[in-house]
């Protein structure tokens, strides 16, 4: 039997240099013998030998082999009536039977809405399709593989099911799209796979999925077949309760964790945690501390662990330091139906330069700008995705929509924003190319940003999104309807900022830089405010932030009570860095994590239980939490007395909620006898002091409360007598 194929073109098959081996492979009509007849053929470089399978009959036809480098083809009298499943059975070269199925008869898992919504940008459910989906066709269960790869020249499916040889498993092009995809009989959940991938100037390099669920342990790299969809979620009630949820007047209290570092466990690799103990652990402590919410820093697989997960290469996969996509969403899980909100850090703004991953991903700039000046962050040595192309904006907005809708994630918070803002980031003259209006705003990544926004609050009600935003762009909270940016929060990097330089210095000097605590006032409503004390303050040289505090021993703790208690008490929701509620010594090492055999001592006891405290006092006082973000639930008493350092001022929550006055003190010199005014006759109950000895205080202050004496003061119609205690705080709440 001669095949129709001439033999260069069967050469060209063999040594993988077809672009798309569909057209040559699998069932083809042809005219044999002068009547319609279907051209079987398959690549099979292991087998010595081929049987094509009657699916009806079961009875076995030999293929000839026209090439020795494991061309086979098959003449059938039959002419092709509708496409099916051409069933084989082979003996490879070590003399082993096995039955599979050829690749190349199977319809496309793209239909013609999936290519249009790829085409705009605007597949939202981009994971249901490209990556690694488990697929059966014609009742045989295999794996669509499909990747997004415009400029390649070829692209071959290896792994452990072709022992890593992708001559015979050559993807095909998916019209018009730039997508490669092939369905492999087979396949099967935990083999190991890669993309190959042929540039156009020949160089073949092996890539991992860009959209693969899991992956290897690193310094491993490949992606690992996973099915996502087994898990039996128990948090409904949960997500109910989220989408119902106003997140403006919601007391929000973040715990920020590094999960490879906040508990290690002996004898674990690098000491590192399982998500299902870390979820056990940390809903514990949560409850503990009556934190509201965890954020984790970020948990997509990455290469160098260094980078603390800020430079991903496996945007959806959860690093498997910690286990499986399975045990990570146990650890959600677990996590809501104890009333924990799990928040993520998510990067948007730049990935590595990793061989493997997704720099210069087809041999062509993809996922990067190809100028530099555009496509490189200067200080981190990373790429700048390409925000102008449709697929790369796909690609991130799906994913974000990925751990929501597969992880049940709560809130996304995005790093790095300002870099994303901004063309001359971190550049100087000549280093950077101004927008089509000659500005230096990137145009294309804040219609990225709007419409990020737009697509998780449409689709999660309920799922928050904070931005790390360090300028002064407007908007970054205001809906994208009014012209903003679309996030629920910002985080308030000036706030922070202003906060521990002030802090920072000696008490006697402090009466000159009382503008640094009222300025954030001016424009605490302007956005919907974070408060962060979050990782980036303890580390790079910075200290902890009790050895940012002055003073001596015993004045470095009331110090830190002290910007714990403002803090917590400012209007703004509330995120601390793990161990800084421990008073925690050394700045924050991922090697290491948080000093714990501190709290074999009563000073850094105390410091925890007062930030338990404070945290609880937040959840049961609507004033101190239902007016974050507006005017009406702030009132200044006394913000002019920098002579003393002393702070004044009065937070109120919706109508009928009891007013809270907050009383700072920023010297080590009590107060007492000191007067403020009030807006209300009445007791005011003392309900929390910084200064109570239970956190190591000196148990100076106002127990049980003040009684109002009917003396104006303040331009306030009442007032009452308090004790400031030396760098404290002190809480009361009217009662009558």
């Amino acid at each position: 039997m001669n095949s129709q194929l001439s033999l260069s073109t069967i050469q060209s098959l063999v040594d993988g240099s077809v672009a798309n081996p569909g057209s040559l492979l699998g069932r083809h009509p042809v005219n044999y013998r002068g009547r319609e007849a279907t051209s079987v053929r398959v690549l099979e470089p292991n087998a010595e030998s081929v049987w094509l399978i009657d699916s009806a009959s079961g009875l076995r036809r030999p293929m000839r082999r026209l090439h020795p480098g494991g061309f086979f083809e098959a003449i059938c009298d039959e002419p092709i009536t509708k496409p099916s499943m051409s069933r084989l059975q082979m003996i490879d070269k070590t003399g082993k039977e096995m039955k599979t199925t050829s690749p190349y008869t199977v319809p496309s898992i793209f239909s013609d809405l999936d290519r249009y919504l790829i085409g705009e940008g605007r597949h939202h459910q981009l994971y249901e399709r490209l990556g690694a989906q488990l697929r059966e066709v014609d009742g045989v269960k295999g794996v669509n593989f499909a990747v997004w790869a415009p400029n390649a020249r070829s692209v071959q499916v290896v792994g452990d099911f072709n022992g890593w040889d992708g001559r015979s498993h050559v993807a095909q092009p998916v019209e018009s799209t730039g997508i490669w995809e092939l369905f492999l009989p087979g396949a099967t959940v935990g083999q190991k796979y890669k993309f190959r991938i042929q540039t156009q100037h020949g160089h073949w390099m092996d890539k991992c999925d860009p959209l693969a669920f899991a992956a290897e342990l690193p310094p491993l790299t490949a992606n690992i077949i996973t099915d996502i969809n087994t898990y039996s979620w128990n948090d409904s009630d949960w997500l109910q309760q989220r989408a119902e949820m106003d997140p403006m007047h919601t007391p929000m209290n973040v715990y920020e964790v590094h999960l490879g570092s906040w508990q290690k466990g002996p004898g674990r690799t690098h000491g590192w945690l399982d998500y299902r103990d870390l979820a056990k652990r940390l809903v514990d402590y949560c409850h503990r501390m009556n934190f509201t919410h965890v954020e984790l820093m970020p948990i997509s697989e990455h290469p160098f662990t260094g980078s603390w997960g800020y430079q991903s290469v496996g945007y959806y996969a959860p690093t498997s330091r910690h286990g499986s996509p399975e045990d990570f969403m146990f650890f959600v899980d677990h996590m809501h139906q104890n009333g924990i909100g799990v928040l993520i850090d998510w990067v948007p703004a730049h990935f590595p330069k990793d061989d493997h991953g997704l720099r210069q991903f087809d041999g062509s700039a993809l996922y990067e700008h190809a100028d530099p000046r555009q496509g490189e962050h200067p200080d981190w040595g990373t790429m700048i995705f390409n925000f102008g192309r449709n697929e790369v904006k796909n690609f991130l907005i799906a994913n974000a929509l990925f751990w929501l809708d597969k992880y049940h994630i709560d809130g996304l918070r995005v790093d790095a924003v300002a870099s994303m803002l901004y063309l001359d980031y971190s550049r100087e003259d000549g280093e950077w190319i101004p927008n089509r209006y000659g500005g230096r705003e990137n145009l294309e990544s804040i219609d990225f940003l709007r419409d990020f926004n737009i697509a998780v609050h449409e689709n999660h009600p309920g799922v928050i999104t904070a931005a790390e935003e360090s300028t002064a762009w407007p908007g970054v909270s205001r809906p994208t309807y009014d012209g903003g940016l679309g996030f629920t929060y910002k985080w308030n990097m000036g706030w922070m900022n202003d906060t521990l330089s002030y802090m920072r210095n000696e008490p006697i000097h402090r009466k000159f830089h009382q503008n640094e605590l009222t300025f954030s006032l001016i424009y605490a409503f302007t956005e919907n405010f974070t408060l962060p004390l979050s990782h980036d303050e303890v580390v790079h040289g910075k200290g902890s932030l009790i050895s940012q505090m002055p003073g001596d021993m015993w004045q470095k703790f009331a110090n830190l009570r002290l910007l714990y208690s403002y803090m917590w008490t400012h209007p703004g929701k509330k995120l601390l860095f793990m161990g800084g509620e421990i008073a925690q010594w050394t700045e924050w090492n991922a090697d290491d994590g948080p000093q714990w055999e501190l709290l074999d001592f009563d000073t850094h006891r105390g410091v925890q239980q007062l930030v338990a405290d404070l945290n609880e006092v937040v959840i049961e006082n609507p004033a101190l939490h239902w007016h974050d973000f507006t005017g009406d639930g702030f009132e200044w008493i006394d913000a002019q007395n920098a002579e003393d350092s002393v702070l004044v001022y009065l937070r109120k929550g919706a109508e009928g909620d009891p007013p809270i006055l907050v009383c700072n003190n920023f010297t080590p010199v009590p107060r007492d006898n000191y007067r403020v005014g009030v807006p209300a006759q009445g007791f005011w109950k003392e309900i929390f002091n910084s200064d109570g000895e239970a956190y190591g205080g000196s148990n100076l202050g106002n127990y049980p409360g003040c009684q109002t004496t009917g003396i104006e003061h303040h331009a306030r119609p009442d007032s009452i007598e308090v004790t400031l205690p030396p760098l404290g705080t002190t809480i009361l709440r009217l009662e009558s």
